[in-house]
């Protein structure tokens, strides 16, 4: 499902009686509190993404000794993952940050990701998740980029993209895929274009929350 609110591409076909929903969602959206209880539900509480951020960013491993960026934050919800003096989150949406600064400890900053209101090489790591997938190319490359510039050589950069779900029994997961707000879900080579030579892959795999899924890339900053 992703966090931000940019609106599902024409492109993207959604299912019979689908443009209701999608009408309905885009609304609960606009509500901090009532689009993270929907999220909560559906990913079972984040517990795929909790995993997946301790298994590769060791959050609390070294408490102070590294920062940490939230690449498009939303509501904040994953902001409990990290040490709050350690973590900063952006976001677009003012009404998401002005929730995550009330609701979680840590740093809020309200900035476009293709240009980042951020100095250069001051980060040991970043969470990237369900961002991608809302952005076209060129934006998405900009935005790749910006993040290059403000994480420090060797940092890692947790990228985290909506996939359509591989298992054909989840008829919930294809149905919230089809659903999904975000209208530039790639093939994985795309993503590795998009991601751009700044990046190594580490290493690349798939993990569910809920009734998501989601293709995990972790990379390194060259």
């Amino acid at each position: 499902m992703g966090t931000s609110t940019t609106a599902a591409s024409p492109a993207s076909e959604p299912p019979v009686g689908g443009s209701a929903v999608q009408g309905l969602l885009d609304r609960i959206s606009t509500t901090p509190k009532l689009w993270n209880s929907l999220r909560w539900i559906v990913e079972a509480g984040f517990q795929g993404e909790k995993r997946v951020i301790e298994q590769e960013l060791a959050p609390w491993r070294e408490v102070g000794q590294r920062r940490f960026l939230d690449f498009g934050c939303g509501t904040g919800e994953l902001a409990p993952c990290f040490p709050a003096h350690c973590y900063v989150g952006i976001d677009l949406s003012t009404t998401y940050l002005r929730h995550a600064g009330q609701a979680h400890g840590g740093q809020f900053v309200a900035t476009s990701g293709d240009m980042l209101a951020l100095r250069s090489q001051q980060f040991d790591a970043a969470l990237v998740l369900g961002v991608i997938h809302h952005l076209p190319d060129a934006v998405a490359r900009a935005a790749m980029r910006e993040l290059h510039r403000v994480l420090r050589p060797g940092a890692i950069a947790l990228v985290m993209e909506d996939i359509p779900p591989p298992d054909p029994w989840n008829v919930a997961g294809h149905a919230m895929h089809w659903l999904d707000r975000g209208g530039y879900i790639r093939a994985e080579a795309d993503y590795r274009a998009i991601f751009g030579p700044g990046f190594g892959l580490l290493r690349s795999y798939t993990m569910r929350s809920g009734i998501c899924d989601y293709g995990v890339y972790v990379l390194e900053r060259t």
